[in-house]
């Protein structure tokens, strides 16, 4: 996966040092995608053994320690060169429309980025996904919706029902507000409307929320949420992450 390749650490460094650290992995009986801490600890002492031993000149130098282990954890615990993105705040939403088409969205704007894949590593990919979510996709099931465990939503559809390649997207949850006071901060509503909706749902009328991709929705049914008053019970009907009501009940 050279396309994330640490620019100090050469490909031969990264490559012998993901191996010695799959072999470790394997040795301790960890589950990488459970206990990435684990991973990073054992991925920082081979990096910093590694650069001890470059100092005698015996090994290829690494110019940052930091993002080479990085760089091994993604490899390892991660999702390869998504990892990136999914630790970025500021990405909503991946996706994969062909191996070398990767985009991203940022503040509802998309784009595509400099990643390339393989055909053979977004399958590998898409595998490492759905071990971690317990579905699986074949030729009898080409669609699989599951949660990663940082709680992204994970859609794939399997090649042959997508033209010439497996299509892949996941949708992050960013939280940027969790009252609707905050979303009167931030601009999205003005004080008139918060209040009123904030009555309206004390008063438990019917409210319906209602929008296109990434318009808002999630957001503002949480801030519509944390208005219910302690003294009421709260029943969902469908149980998604992204739904996060601040009640007791």
């Amino acid at each position: 996966m050279a396309v994330m390749a640490d620019a100090h650490a050469p490909d031969e460094v990264v490559t012998h040092l993901d191996a010695v650290l799959r072999a470790a992995v394997r040795r301790e009986g960890l589950d990488p995608q459970h206990e990435v801490a684990a991973v990073r600890r054992i991925a920082g002492t081979l990096v910093r053994e590694h650069d001890e031993r470059s100092l005698t000149g015996v090994v290829a130098p690494v110019g940052d320690p930091d993002a080479l282990v990085t760089e091994l954890v993604a490899r390892v615990a991660g999702f390869g060169p998504l990892q990136p993105l999914l630790d970025d705040p500021t990405v909503e939403e991946v996706w994969i429309n062909s191996a070398d088409r990767v985009f991203c969205a940022r503040n509802g704007r998309h784009e595509l980025t400099n990643i390339v894949l393989t055909d053979t590593e977004v399958a590998e990919l898409v595998e490492r996904m759905l071990k971690t979510t317990g579905r699986r996709i074949d030729l009898s099931r080409p669609f699989v919706d599951a949660m990663l465990p940082a709680g992204h939503r994970l859609h794939v559809v399997l090649e042959g029902i997508s033209r010439g390649f497996s299509a892949v997207n996941i949708r992050k949850f960013v939280v940027r507000a969790a009252r609707l006071g905050e979303l009167v901060e931030l601009g999205s509503m003005p004080a008139e409307a918060a209040s009123f909706l904030e009555a309206s749902v004390r008063a438990g009328l019917n409210i319906i929320v209602a929008g296109g991709t990434q318009t808002g929705k999630t957001t503002v049914l949480n801030c519509l949420a944390a208005a219910i008053p302690g003294s009421e019970r709260v029943i969902s009907a469908e149980e998604v992450f992204e739904v996060r009501f601040p009640h007791p009940n």
